[in-house]
């Protein structure tokens, strides 16, 4: 059984190298001899934010290959709501369940490759990135290109554009208002109370959200947006809500 997995594996890397119009790779990692631990890769979908980046592929072939599927996970970092951003795990059905012995390791890879152009938020591996997608989608796209030109590198230029594409001066003007589009989100997070004073508290390891609430809970004047000096028994009550606390 395992010459005869043996065999299989090895062809499959043939067949993989002599593909050229794929741009689909896949080789021994380390010593020639074990090709049961492949580093595989592909290009960046074409239209989507991951277009030009190369995408790394730690791929491991199970004993019981292809009655199993191979293991694969994301080498290069990636965000997409399938991927874990941390860990690179994937969620693929046809890496589980809806894998068959009639699959290979290319058709694996180009499934990934597939996935990065039809993510599904709905049945995520990382959960903030699915989150974004669905409710800020422009958000996701911009920071999906920032991780493909950063990490997979990518070259920076807007989706889509080319020749014919937006002038060096628009791409200016648009990069200027989605910075002012974020700060104005960023601040919208600390509603209507002034910056420093909640960042005095977000300093102390507890995030945005979670200062306003206890602000608003102990009932913390806004005071027009103005920085102050809070009271004692305020920020008692603050650092209590915070922990917690009763």
């Amino acid at each position: 059984m395992a010459s005869n997995r043996s065999r299989r594996i090895a062809k499959e890397i043939a067949d993989i190298h002599s593909d050229t119009h794929s741009q689909v790779t896949a080789d021994p990692v380390g010593d020639d001899d074990d090709i049961t631990h492949l580093r595989g890769s592909f290009r960046g979908p074409p239209g989507t934010p991951y277009e030009g980046g190369t995408y790394w592929i730690d791929v491991r072939i199970p004993n019981e290959y292809p009655f199993r599927p191979p293991i694969m996970k994301f080498e290069t970092k990636v965000w997409h709501p399938n991927v874990s951003s941390q860990t690179g795990a994937i969620c693929l059905d046809t890496l589980s369940t809806a894998w068959s012995p009639v699959l290979t390791i290319k058709s694996a890879l180009l499934s990934l490759q597939s996935l990065l152009s039809t993510p599904e938020p709905k049945d995520p591996q990382d959960a903030e990135v699915a989150n974004m997608l669905l409710r800020k989608p422009k958000e996701f796209e911009r920071r999906a290109r920032e991780w493909a030109v950063t990490y997979a590198g990518a070259p920076k230029r807007h989706i889509g554009e080319g020749s014919g594409g937006a002038t060096d001066e628009s791409l200016r003007l648009q990069e200027i208002k989605d910075k002012e589009d974020r700060e104005q989100e960023d601040l919208a997070k600390y509603e209507g109370y002034n910056k420093d004073l909640i960042d005095r508290f977000c300093n102390m390891g507890f995030d945005v959200d979670r200062v306003v609430a206890a602000f608003k809970y102990v009932g913390i004047d806004r005071m027009n947006g103005e920085d102050y000096e809070l009271e004692e028994a305020y920020m008692g009550d603050i650092t209590a809500r915070l922990l917690g606390e009763p």
